[in-house]
């Protein structure tokens, strides 16, 4: 099946007792045994439910991968992930990456004896030098959030080579209809499908997704014992959701290209962060990898003054001052002291995330209406 017809079906059957062309939300913790171990496929809900295994497939089908596992949140998901490592063990991140992703790691995970080094992958041969016997995971967002670098995944996986070393991506900002990591080495995707996939701003969700019978034990393994499973509701959200995805990327793809080409020209915007624009460092690697551009961008003010930010943040009205991303409707963003307020002012810095870094998730509205709306917004700064 092709993305389009893999969206509405892969993973979806008619439901055998009432022929419902929906999976149903099966809302039970636990399920009746014929007798001791002699069952229909589920013992309990955290283990097993029949329509958070409906979305468990279709995710996988989407990334052309062969095993799906779902959790609470995308933060469930990278949590379960870290947990593959042990003491001693080194991660090699990029070090322009979501700040949830960035305060688990330093927060939580160090105290267990893992070092993490976050480097600029956007030049991918730099990671030759962190590679050591004691490197057991690899860690990329392409494109990164919020300074959509992009990170070429056929030059990590060459520098990683045959070593055992984890490689995970996280490409929620792609989605699987514009990127597809397994298909270009990697070992494990992670989603926040709180996102684009659920597309509507209306569940929190994660996913995992790879293709080795033996890391995905691992993963089902840690998604069983820590519990940070999903419930059946929020995977038939998710799973709604999905049935449009390729026809909401089109034009989150269009309407963002055509808003950062308006941004560009404008006079008071510093610099624009969009991989569609060909000025955009590693716009090759991005039309390589990458069949369209998504709707995620950044830019800065000229003069780089919170202030200018936050006055373009409050005179916005179709753009919704919010956290979070990648639903029909558009949303604007401060890095600096939302999304991205747990890395330190000093490291934000270093990456780009500057004082004036406003970010948009650019939704599906008549691009016409929001390009007016920005208009009047950057007209409000001084």
């Amino acid at each position: 099946m092709k993305f389009a017809t893999k969206a509405i079906h892969a993973g979806q059957e008619p439901d055998p007792s009432t022929g419902a062309i929906m999976t149903p939300i099966y809302q039970t913790s636990t399920y009746v045994q014929e007798a001791p171990g002699k069952h229909k496929g589920f013992e309990y809900a955290r283990t097993q439910n029949p329509t958070r295994l409906a979305l468990e497939k279709n995710i996988a089908a989407l990334e052309n991968g062969q095993f799906g596992y779902c959790f609470g949140s995308g933060m469930g998901a990278i949590d379960a992930i870290a947990k593959l490592l042990k003491p001693g063990d080194e991660v090699v991140a990029t070090n322009d990456l979501y700040g949830g992703s960035y305060r688990i790691f330093t927060k939580v995970f160090e105290r267990y004896g893992i070092k993490f080094h976050f480097i600029d992958l956007s030049n991918a041969d730099n990671i030759a030098q962190y590679l050591n016997e004691n490197t057991r995971m690899v860690w990329a967002e392409t494109p990164t959030n919020p300074m959509l670098n992009i990170i070429d995944l056929h030059t990590i996986k060459k520098h990683i080579g045959d070593r055992n070393i984890i490689f995970a991506v996280d490409n929620t900002f792609a989605t699987p209809y514009l990127q597809r990591p397994l298909d270009m080495g990697a070992d494990i995707v992670i989603h926040s499908a709180t996102k684009y996939l659920g597309g509507h701003s209306d569940v929190v969700l994660g996913a995992v997704v790879c293709n080795d019978p033996a890391l995905a034990e691992q993963i089902k393994f840690m998604q069983n014992t820590c519990g940070a499973v999903c419930g059946p509701h929020d995977a038939f959200l998710v799973l709604r959701g999905i049935k449009t995805l390729h026809v909401r990327m089109d034009r989150h793809c269009e309407n963002g290209m055509k808003i950062a080409n308006y941004l560009v020209n404008h006079p008071k915007v510093a610099k624009v962060h969009f991989p569609g624009l060909a000025s955009h460092p590693n716009h090759d690697i991005a039309a390589r990898q990458m069949s369209k551009f998504g709707g995620m961008m950044s830019f800065s003010l000229k003069g780089d003054k919170y202030e200018d930010a936050l006055t373009l943040l409050t005179h916005t009205h179709l753009f919704s001052l919010a956290e979070s991303l990648g639903g029909v409707e558009s949303l604007i963003g401060h890095p600096a002291s939302m999304t991205h307020a747990a890395i330190p002012k000093e490291e934000r810095a270093k990456t780009g995330v500057v004082d004036s870094l406003i970010r948009l998730s650019v939704g599906i509205e008549d691009v016409d209406d929001l390009i007016a709306d920005l208009s009047a917004a950057l007209d409000a700064v001084a």
